[in-house]
């Protein structure tokens, strides 16, 4: 017997109902997996076989946790089961039946990344289109974006917008007959060829329709043309259609998601029955209002309201900062003293950013107070192409006999040094117990490398030269150098080459941008700043402790992730962080001035502060550093729109050097008061 007493009655209703297309609206935190695990089980109870129910998700994690609890409530004696998938699996299913249909062979094989890298390359060398014109892996971004909107490549020249993409829709046919020719079909294909299954071959569609006779599919606001299309053709013999999503939560429109699919499902679906779950079990009633009230600025939603049913919480916090390094160092002080001397466990704590560059200056930070940190959903800003061949150059003015770092930049950006010239420098400098760098002179004077190479060599070692005495004469100024010497080497031109993707080349950039502010931090609290100075403070964080990695550390240290990463999560304490226009919203969203662009950033912000189930503090600084030199930033739009009243001044604290950052619990405190001092107090303080 199914108990559904647990349940409230929006959840109830959802699962009671067991036939027609039906629409639940889950909102954040509302139990949208309890209520798809308990209606797949209402509906064997009913006498719907297990194995004629399809659940769909879109991860694998998802997927076997959806599993999971549904065997729980089941049990483990059913003979049969109840078909749990991601679509990928799903329609791997579908293909390992029906793919010799389209020509392929039954045993087919699935592309890795790899492979697909090597097909990719393959198929530019056929159409003549060299690394320099085009990447193999700007190739695949492309053919991915056509793939997931069901252009194959017969139609994909009728897409083309620009130069880019018709050399990628002649390498797309080429790199498709190889497939073909290999008998194998990467992650994407997985879910076009299904499509072109079910649209070009209807006994195929009706045979899989045949197959289940009800369908729920989870994250319904994710799901891209394809995906929404497969779906379509799936249940059309009998509507029997549960699907489960937030219109709020769909953040992922730059990887194909398209969120009118769940705006519009009633109008694809006549007869559509929708139900709101609007409780949430998350988060604290402060929490739930600044949420309510930043993503009803939406026009484009489902209408419904997020209702707290935890007790009162503490007040959502506003800091503003001087600085971006204020910010930091702030925020990350905060959390050592929550974890030594509060007994908050690390990973109940996250720092969440809506950039990839962000982290930099908290991870600096939590190494320099040994917090323990995991770095989520992002490389670790350290570990960038492009931060190494920057650093590798300011080491190489620091330290001319670096042999490392003047390797991998002697050719970086392509100067014309090759390979062979460099193994012959390399053998002088062996045979006359040099440095590479003191041997460039002679190896030029003796002509011992080709003409092209000797005054490539000179410009280099000239360049090198004239930088070097900058650094060391104007120690002051080591940022503004640095900006310079990134455009003496033109190295945007080498990242433009290398990434067609204007998205792609912009972030990078970024980073660029990123590591000349911290050398600007860096002087700015620096009494006797020097490149050497630099080089030893960013040395002394460039590498994690191998401890960090072990599993039992991560499993106990505060996250730092995107926001498009916490989807899904949630965690006692969040800091959202760099909560300012150009950054959340994003400047590509702003500059594009697309009301769905910004939509998109207010949901990510929604989703941000709903990951927060008791404390939530929202952070943003008052000037940042933009190639070295410090610009004012102004508040996010979403703080303004998230205040009680509209247009009411913004309710935020600004902490500066000279301010505590701490409230006082005190009804007149002191004028200063130490963090020990504030927290003698018997209960939390309020983050």
């Amino acid at each position: 017997m199914l108990d559904l007493k647990g349940l409230n009655p929006p959840q109830r209703e959802a699962v009671e109902t067991l036939s027609g297309p039906m629409l639940v609206l889950a909102g954040a935190g509302t139990g949208k997996t309890r209520v798809i695990t308990f209606r797949m089980a209402n509906l064997i109870r009913h006498g719907i076989r297990p194995d004629r129910i399809l659940s769909v998700t879109f991860t694998n994690k998802a997927a076997k946790e959806m599993r999971e609890r549904a065997m729980s409530l089941l049990g483990s004696r059913l003979q049969q089961k109840p078909v749990v998938s991601t679509f990928h699996a799903y329609c791997v299913r579908v293909l390992r039946e029906d793919i010799t249909t389209l020509g392929y062979p039954k045993g087919f094989v699935i592309y890795d990344r790899g492979d697909q890298e090597s097909a990719a390359r393959t198929a530019l060398r056929e159409i003549r289109v060299g690394d320099k014109a085009m990447k193999p892996g700007d190739l695949l971004n492309r053919i991915s974006q056509w793939k997931m909107s069901g252009v194959t490549e017969e139609r994909a020249g009728d897409y083309v917008e620009r130069d880019f993409d018709f050399l990628a829709s002649m390498a797309y046919r080429r790199y498709q007959k190889q497939l073909r020719a290999s008998g194998a079909v990467d992650f994407d294909d997985l879910l076009l060829l299904t499509m072109r299954l079910f649209t070009e071959f209807p006994e195929v569609r009706q045979k899989h329709q045949a197959s289940f006779d009800h369908v729920q599919v989870d994250e319904y606001q994710d799901t891209n043309g394809v995906q929404f299309q497969l779906i379509e053709q799936l249940v059309a013999a009998h509507n029997n259609i549960c699907v489960v999503g937030d219109d709020d939560q769909s953040i992922y429109g730059w990887r194909g998601a398209e969120v009118q699919h769940i705006l519009n499902f009633g109008g694809h679906f006549p007869g559509t029955k929708t139900i709101r779950l609007e409780s949430n079990y998350r988060c604290t009633d402060a929490i739930i209002d600044y949420a309510n009230r930043l993503v009803k600025h939406n026009r484009d939603r489902h209408d419904k309201t997020l209702i707290a049913h935890k007790p009162k919480g503490s007040p959502v916090r506003i800091l503003a900062y001087d600085d971006e390094t204020a910010e930091s160092e702030n925020v990350v002080q905060e959390i050592q003293y929550l974890i030594t001397e509060l007994n908050v466990r690390p990973k109940d704590i996250a720092i969440l950013f809506r950039t990839n560059e962000q982290p930099r200056l908290f991870e600096t930070e939590m190494r320099r107070l040994n917090v323990p940190y995991v770095l989520l959903g992002g490389q670790s800003f350290f570990d960038r192409k492009e931060i190494r061949d920057l650093l590798a150059y300011l080491k190489v003015l620091s330290s001319p006999r670096d042999e490392v770092s003047l390797l991998r930049i002697i050719n970086t950006p392509a100067r014309g040094i090759g390979a062979t010239t460099t193994e012959k420098l390399v053998q002088l400098a062996v045979s006359e117990g040099k440095s590479l760098w003191e041997v460039l002179p002679q190896a030029i004077a003796a002509g011992l490398v080709s003409k092209q190479a000797q005054a490539s060599l000179s410009d280099f070692r000239n360049l090198l030269s004239r930088f070097r005495a900058d650094m060391l004469e104007h120690p002051q100024k080591i940022a503004d150098t640095t900006k310079r010497l990134l455009q003496a080497i033109n190295y945007n031109a080498e990242i433009d080459r290398q990434y067609k993707d204007e998205t792609q080349a912009e972030q990078r950039k970024t980073v660029l941008e990123d590591l000349v502010n911290s050398i600007g931090q860096y002087v700015e609290k620096s009494r006797k700043p020097s490149l050497e100075g630099f080089l030893e403070t960013t040395a002394l964080m460039d590498r994690d402790d191998p401890n960090d990695k072990e599993s039992e550390l991560a499993d106990n240290a505060v996250r730092l992730m995107t926001l498009h990463s916490a989807k899904g999560l949630e965690f006692p304490r969040v800091y959202l962080v760099g909560m300012e226009e150009n950054l959340l919203p994003h400047k590509r969203s702003v500059e594009s001035d697309l009301e769905k662009d910004i939509a998109e950033e207010r949901r990510l912000a929604y989703v941000g502060v709903t990951r927060a189930m008791d404390y939530l503090t929202l952070t943003r600084a008052k000037t940042r550093m933009k190639w070295g030199k410090r610009r004012e930033s102004l508040a996010s739009r979403f703080l303004f729109e998230m205040q009680k009243e509209p247009g009411e001044t913004l309710a935020e604290e600004h902490i500066s050097d000279e301010s505590d950052e701490f409230d006082s619990f005190d009804d007149d405190p002191p004028p200063r008061q130490t963090l020990t001092s504030l927290f003698d107090v018997e209960d939390d303080p309020p983050f």
